[in-house]
């Protein structure tokens, strides 16, 4: 069981050595995500957002502060533990799909499962479950480059989730997108954290996909500050 926010962050700073200067992405940031929230982040190119959502997810540490999930302080997490964790707790999607190419969209959607130590034909089960889950049932033998964008997309949500985690990261999932395309995906996301009760928080720019999150968080020069939702202008993609 969680105690509290499933997400907790206390002083984060992020500090780049660029030649002799040191770039200060964000300093001094401290919120915290409830379970069940759906949350955006919005911020400039450059302002920190991904670097926030690798540090949140325990694929970087900050160089000051503590990041507290799943009732665990990821910043002292061990390499393989953080790993661990990472592959328990949370379902990453990027912007890029990262699809094995030489394997099938089933045996992508069942690699995470493999890694754990499920057996090949168990995470597959599971894999073609998900696949079904997404609307691609029928598209489980097609490896990545016999896919649209749209399909290679939702099968990376289908292999984000397949393993159970509490938590749902994704940056930017619908920028490579076209606007239709990028509709269809960000209502799957939308379904997907309803109907499985996740906690999502997503890097975006699109302010119309930001205004449907409960939250919204936009870093700038350095500090983060929350907005409503429906005081978002703007129908960007």
């Amino acid at each position: 069981m969680i105690n509290g926010p499933i997400l907790r962050a206390e002083g984060l700073k992020k500090v780049f050595r660029t030649g002799d200067s040191d770039l200060v992405l964000f300093d001094n940031l401290t919120f915290q995500v409830e379970t069940g929230e759906m949350l955006a982040i919005m911020g400039q190119s450059g302002s920190g957002k991904s670097s926030l959502l690798h540090i949140l997810g325990a694929l970087d540490r900050p160089t000051a502060g503590r990041v507290h999930c799943a009732n665990l302080s990821v910043g002292t997490l061990t390499e393989d533990a953080a790993a661990e964790f990472r592959n328990r707790e949370i379902g990453f999607v990027w912007q890029f799909h990262y699809l094995l190419p030489e394997f099938t969209a089933k045996e992508n959607v069942a690699m995470p499962l493999m890694l754990r130590g499920v057996g090949r034909a168990q995470a597959e089960q599971e894999a073609a479950k998900w696949l079904a889950e997404v609307g691609l049932a029928d598209r489980a033998s097609h490896r990545a480059g016999e896919l649209s964008g749209g399909e290679q997309q939702r099968v990376s949500l289908a292999r984000a989730l397949v393993t159970g985690p509490k938590l749902l990261m994704a940056d930017e999932p619908t920028g490579d997108l076209d606007n239709a395309t990028a509709e269809a995906v960000f209502e799957l996301i939308e379904r997907l954290h309803s109907n499985h009760g996740l906690t999502s928080l997503i890097v975006t720019h699109s302010t119309r996909f930001a205004r449907r999150c409960r939250r919204v968080m936009v870093l700038h020069q350095g500090k983060v500050s929350e907005v409503k939702p429906e005081t978002l202008s703007g129908f960007d993609s």
